[in-house]
């Protein structure tokens, strides 16, 4: 993995990841956000925590369902979202009100939309966000700050070979990046230790959609994201090109079953991983926050 951040995934413009990120999506969540977020969920099964408190990081996008399965299997902790942006609280908390949120769906507490406990939450939820982010160690770095001592982080992402047929098209006719590059589920698991996380779980699986179209396919791709690599196309695309991403996309990028069928990859990357409790190489002179004071009095030592 080469240390330079700029030699490696993501290769992501941050102006225009800051400009999808205010972007609010529709009230439904995307169909594949939420399947993988059901995959996740069933993971839980494997971990003996039980959460007095858990965050779900920016649900709509996420996951809503997946959000209410989550809800269902800690039904007794308190459940928070966080929303990077105001937009996106609005709108969550739009769709969370909403009449087709019914309490038979629900099963759970209400979620809060106030600041998450000073100590952090027991469980970070981050269901398919990462992918998108401009400065992704920032961002765990970020995750590390709201998750409890002996608290742990779950999430998930795209992995580098999601739409490598389409990737792979756009070089054959010579087309800019198709979408910027993902980064691998190794590198995650650096960056989580870097952050602070320990025990660090990482898998991934693959999963082909099809569909019957060019029309189709590119509908459902506009909801799972956008293109932000820095040397993608710069201006609007014409018919012309158009017509031509059409024509390719059933000879280059074909289902296994034929017919006419455009089939894509997506690599899905899960991860999971706990806070430890903190620990300070002591020296003559030593700076802790309160925070991790107060977690390493409660425990009654301070690392060595």
């Amino acid at each position: 993995m080469p240390t330079d951040s700029a030699q490696r995934p993501p290769t992501i413009d941050a102006t225009a990841a800051g400009r999808w990120s205010r972007l609010a999506p529709a009230s439904q969540s995307p169909w594949l956000h939420e399947e993988i977020g059901r995959r996740m969920e069933d993971r839980l099964q494997w971990i003996t925590a039980k959460p007095r408190h858990w965050a779900d990081w920016s649900p709509l996008r996420g996951g809503l369902e997946a959000h209410g399965l989550v809800a269902r299997r800690y039904r007794d902790a308190t459940p928070y979202v966080i929303e990077p942006d105001p937009v996106l609280a609005a709108a969550t908390a739009r769709s969370l009100s909403a009449p087709w949120w019914t309490a038979r769906r629900w099963q759970g507490a209400r979620p809060s939309f106030d600041p998450p406990p000073e100590d952090g939450v027991d469980l970070l939820w981050a269901n398919m966000a990462l992918h998108m982010a401009a400065d992704p160690q920032a961002l765990i770095a970020h995750w590390h700050r709201g998750v409890a001592t002996d608290g742990f982080l779950m999430f998930s992402c795209f992995g580098p070979d999601t739409l490598m047929e389409l990737r792979a098209l756009h070089r054959q006719l010579g087309w800019p990046p198709a979408s910027h590059e993902f980064t691998d589920m190794h590198d995650w698991g650096d960056m989580l230790v870097g952050a602070g996380f320990a025990e660090p779980v990482m898998d991934m699986e693959r999963i082909v959609l099809t569909w019957t179209s060019a029309d189709a396919a590119l509908a459902e791709l506009r909801t799972l994201g956008r293109n932000l690599h820095p040397a993608r196309f710069p201006a609007l695309r014409g018919r012309e090109w158009r017509r031509a991403l059409g024509a390719a996309l059933p000879e280059l990028a074909p289902a296994e079953e034929g017919g006419g069928r455009i089939g894509l990859t997506f690599e899905i990357i899960y991860g999971h991983a706990f806070k430890p409790a903190p620990r300070v190489a002591l020296s003559a002179e030593s700076a802790v926050s309160l925070r991790e004071m107060r977690s390493m009095l409660q425990r009654g030592r301070v690392g060595n």
